[in-house]
């Protein structure tokens, strides 16, 4: 998301200082291109996380318990 706002900020920057002319519909391409992708990421991400947690906890669950004596006290 800051690099499609630096982006839009150029580009608008680019059109106020007469380099070149951006008309005021090019915001609507480049922000939607701009949250899709970051949509993209924070969901892969999210899935990344999600799957390495389910793997780190099925290794635990694998093992004895932490004791087997009964000595722990039941409330």
């Amino acid at each position: 998301m800051g690099m499609t706002a630096l982006t839009l900020t150029l580009l608008y920057a680019g059109d106020a200082g007469g380099a070149w002319h951006t008309p005021w519909y090019a915001v609507f391409p480049v922000l939607c291109t701009g949250v899709l992708l970051a949509a993209t990421a924070g969901f892969a991400r999210y899935t990344v996380r999600r799957r390495r947690s389910a793997i780190k906890a099925s290794r635990e669950n694998t093992e004895a318990p932490a004791s087997t004596s009964g000595s722990q006290a039941m409330r």
